[in-house]
């Protein structure tokens, strides 16, 4: 009877890359639109501390190729480490924000909405790194009216060994599984990466204090503009880089077992996310002597993580095809680790997550 059930387990497996696969496809081979205007922008950029990447990072922010934009930074105390890099750029501006939720990101964003001009917000982490038509491409698909919110995907670039390893799962898949929900027909998703909106929708939506005690910021404020507002996500077909690095493989750990809690409080799917993690099935059926099953789905594996991380996100280390499967070993574990507890760790503080995702102190 078992083997019956691998067999259904290994086919839906192998049916979930096939349509990553096709997702991937969809993307790679979908036309950008163009914008017919070029409004005003702020650049929201809510900063935490300095690492070796976020000189780069802001940087970019300052050598953007677009006629009207301004680029407000905040951070939540006078003496944050970010702060004298952040002074170095030129026309930008930094405000110290006052605000204290749980979510002390959250807490930035309402500072700099005060003090924002444009018509179209954009947000995006304080790691992220950007290209000369950032604004360009990712303001487009806000020409049509039904779209309320843009994101996009991000190539990792990692500083260390560690933060390799967590690349690889980044490329080979996050980014595939990611670009399967437009495909599906969920409209209600977005990224840290780049979130950019119309400063009316994000008004109409409630504004930032409503997710402020909300760990997920991004999917929550994706939730209010497109669902709430009964508008669609758009996927842009840009792709910036985030760095990544990590002091030690235990901080990987924290920070993936704090990603999966975060995902298991905010979406019912999480039960069902390790049909995903082929690697796994292929295991069980080459020891169960099903070889042709488990060489089958490992290629499936391998060639939507290649695709997806290689071709589209230009990932180098997409380009280790025998450490994808076993990416989906560690992902399983992270799973587990997942499935229970309500502590993360999270910018250096234990915090309790709450069965409907808000944040609070642990007593």
């Amino acid at each position: 009877m078992w083997i019956w059930l691998l067999y259904l387990v290994c086919a839906i497996a192998a049916g979930y890359q096939f349509t990553a696969f096709l997702a991937v496809l969809r993307h790679l081979l979908s036309r950008e639109p163009r914008a017919s205007s070029l409004p005003s922008v702020s650049i929201l950029k809510p900063v935490h501390g300095r690492d070796p990447f976020f000189e780069q990072a802001i940087g970019s922010h300052t050598l953007i190729d677009y006629p009207n934009y301004e680029v407000l930074f905040a951070v939540n105390s006078p003496d944050n480490s970010a702060i004298p890099a952040v002074r170095a750029l030129p026309g930008v501006s930094l405000y110290v924000s006052p605000h204290n939720p749980p979510n002390a990101k959250v807490g930035n964003l309402m500072e700099l909405v005060r003090h924002a001009r444009g018509e179209i917000y954009v947000v995006n982490d304080g790691d992220i790194r950007v290209p000369p038509d950032y604004l360009r491409r990712v303001t487009a698909p806000l020409s049509d009216p039904r779209i309320g919110l843009v994101t996009c995907l991000y190539r990792p670039v990692p500083l260390g060994l560690p933060a390799t390893w967590e690349a690889l799962g980044i490329a080979t898949e996050f980014a595939p599984s990611t670009l399967v929900a437009p495909l599906v027909g969920i409209n209600e998703f977005g990224l840290g990466s780049t979130l950019c909106f119309r400063a009316a929708d994000l008004e109409a939506a409630g504004g930032f204090a409503p997710i402020a005690d909300y760990l997920a910021d991004d999917y929550q404020l994706a939730r209010r503009l497109t669902r709430g507002l009964g508008k669609r996500a758009c996927m842009s077909k840009l792709v910036v880089d985030t760095g990544i690095g990590y002091p030690s493989w235990r901080a990987v750990w924290r920070h993936q077992v704090r990603w999966a809690r975060t995902i298991r409080v905010s979406r019912a799917e999480y039960a069902g996310l390790p049909v995903t993690h082929a690697g796994l099935w292929a295991l069980l059926a080459a020891l169960a002597g099903l070889w042709p099953l488990a060489a089958t789905l490992a290629a499936l594996r391998i060639l939507t993580g290649f695709t997806a991380g290689f071709l589209l996100l230009r990932a180098p280390i997409a380009a280790a095809l025998p450490l994808i499967p076993l990416w989906d070993l560690w992902a399983f574990a992270v799973w587990m680790a997942g499935l229970r507890g309500s502590e993360i760790v999270w910018r250096g503080h234990i915090m309790r997550l709450s069965p409907d995702g808000k944040l609070s102190p642990r007593p």
